[in-house]
This record gives C-alpha cells, sequence and structure tokens, in this order.
C-alpha cells in the first residue's frame, strides 16, 4: 500500500497549523515524522488517523481516497493512554475488541504480545504497580493486538532502557518484514536513522524537506573527508585551517573542491597511518538542524 497525505490544511480558529502538508509512506517500509515541538506533526497524525478532518487536502490510499473501514490504524501515542487502577489484561483485551476483535482472538493475540515483550507476568496487574518503561511496552501491545496494516510510533523508545530498547527495535523490524507502515515520531534521531528509508521535516506547519534519506544525504556536497588515525598531529599540521577535530575525536578535512576528493585521499594513505577514511555525509542530526532550527 502506498499511504499519501496530500496539500493537507488545517486551522483551529485564526490559527492555521498545517499549510499544504505533503508526503508519501510506503508498505514494507518504515517513515519518519520529524519537526520541533509545535511544528504540526501531532495534528499531522491526527488527520491521518481521521481524528478530525483536515480544512483542504486528501489522505489517498494507493491513489484513492483511504476507506477507513479497511485500512486499521496502530497507534503508540507519546503520552500515556491507558487506565493506571485497571487490570492489564482487561483493558488490552477491551481496546483490540474495539479495534473490531472477536473477545477469544483478542485474549490470545494479547498474551501473545505480553509473551513476546516479557511481560506475561504482569497479565492480571494493575498497570501502576509498572515501571515507566514497561508501562510503554504495555501501551506498545494496545498498537499491535490487532494487526494493523499501518503502525504509528510517536516517541516509542521513551523511557525504556537499553535492552527494552533493542526489544523494541526487534519488534519493529518485524512489523516493517510483514509490509506494514511504521510511521514514527520522534526526537531520537538515531532511531529514526537506523529505521527509516524516507523522512518529512515538518517547520511551522510546512514541509520543509521531504525524501529518501539516503538520496538526502548524497546530495550534499561532498567536499569533506573524515579520517582516523592514531596519529592526528601531523596531518593537522600539514593540512592546517583545513583540517579539525570532530566531537569524538575523528579529523575533518574540508577540500578546495570536491574533484580534490581522490588525490587527498591518495595523499593521505602514502604519507600517514590512516586507520579509517570516508566521505562526510551530514547525520540526520544535523539535517534536522539545518531544515527545522528556526521556525519559518
Amino acid at each position: 500500500m502506498i499511504l499519501e497525505l496530500k496539500n493537507i490544511d488545517k486551522s483551529f480558529g485564526e490559527k492555521q497549523v498545517l499549510k499544504g502538508v505533503s508526503f508519501t509512506a510506503e508498505s514494507g517500509k518504515a517513515f519518519g515524522l520529524l519537526g520541533r515541538n509545535g511544528a504540526g506533526k501531532t495534528t499531522t497524525i491526527r488527520i491521518l488517523m481521521n481524528v478530525f478532518p483536515a480544512n483542504g487536502g486528501e489522505v489517498l490510499a494507493d491513489g484513492k481516497p483511504i476507506d477507513y473501514n479497511k485500512v486499521d490504524f496502530g497507534y503508540l501515542p507519546e503520552e500515556r493512554g491507558l487506565y493506571p487502577k485497571k487490570p492489564i489484561i482487561d483493558q488490552l483485551v477491551y481496546l483490540a475488541e474495539l479495534k473490531g476483535m472477536a473477545h477469544k482472538d483478542a485474549i490470545k493475540e494479547v498474551d501473545h504480545w505480553l509473551d513476546r515483550l516479557g511481560m506475561s507476568e504482569y497479565r492480571n496487574k494493575r498497570l501502576d504497580t509498572l515501571s515507566k518503561g514497561n508501562q510503554q511496552k504495555i501501551q506498545l501491545i494496545t498498537a499491535l493486538a490487532h494487526d494493523p496494516q499501518v503502525v504509528i510510533l510517536d516517541e516509542p523508545f521513551s523511557g525504556l532502557d537499553p535492552v527494552n530498547a533493542m526489544l523494541l527495535k526487534d519488534v519493529v523490524k518485524e512489523q516493517i518484514a510483514k509490509g506494514k507502515i511504521v510511521l514514527f515520531s520522534s526526537h531520537q534521531m538515531n532511531y529514526i536513522e537506523e529505521f527509516c528509508d524516507g523522512i518529512a521535516i515538518i517547520n511551522a506547519g510546512k514541509v520543509a524537506l521531504h525524501g529518501d534519506l539516503h538520496d538526502i544525504k548524497r546530495n550534499y556536497v561532498r567536499d569533506r573527508l573524515v579520517v582516523n588515525t592514531t596519529k592526528p598531529e601531523q596531518i593537522k599540521t600539514d593540512f592546517g585551517s583545513a583540517c579539525t577535530v570532530t566531537d569524538n575525536g575523528s579529523l575533518l578535512i574540508q577540500l578546495a573542491h570536491p574533484d580534490d576528493k581522490k588525490s587527498t585521499m591518495k595523499r593521505l594513505v602514502e604519507n600517514y597511518d590512516i586507520d579509517e577514511m570516508k566521505v562526510f555525509e551530514p547525520s540526520l542530526n544535523d539535517i534536522f538542524v539545518e531544515y527545522a532550527g528556526e521556525q519559518v
């Protein structure tokens, strides 16, 4: 399935929150929806899920207006939305039934996910007896138990320790491998960079950048080299102001022209003890700061 938002406008009173937002996500791939707080990400997600309508534009599935009776969404919100005093199993089964599952099937799937996430021992406990990270895992089950075609994860790694973060990574990879659309909204750029093929950066209600992340990086001018060496001082001396040190200790060499890449690499290999060398590509964090650093 190809899911497309096309020229979405949304206003609340006199304030226009979204201004022609457009992007495309595909089955079997993860997509990152990025932006600073207040940029319009949550409003975009709510329109995508039909929580409320847009003032203009349309949501399409395979080129046609989406039929919400045929396309199921799973949503993990950033804020907790479950009942803290109610037994976990009762809540999860009830919410799965609201998504159209039969009671027996809902119990089976909920128990499957409790086991998959290492949460079976908490099946009959109240939510407020769990840690923040375990509450996040329980809420994740509400997004997955009914086997939706589109999974929307808003800050999914919030509150998770490294072990549980790895578990969630595995779950996300499984969902992608099953051919689902997984849409991330997060400020943790390392996770977006790890999973997402495509991204859209929203700035003040407009899409400032949209496309394949690999292609976006390749389109930056390739006029810098990243060099790792155990003896950086001689390189720093010989290259002068063209050579700087990055936060992680690598050397960053600015070329006079992109065409100098090959000759400079040859010079470095022949004259210095080089452990690693590559063309510099901006991180997603660099790209995000460039396109969302100021509200326009």
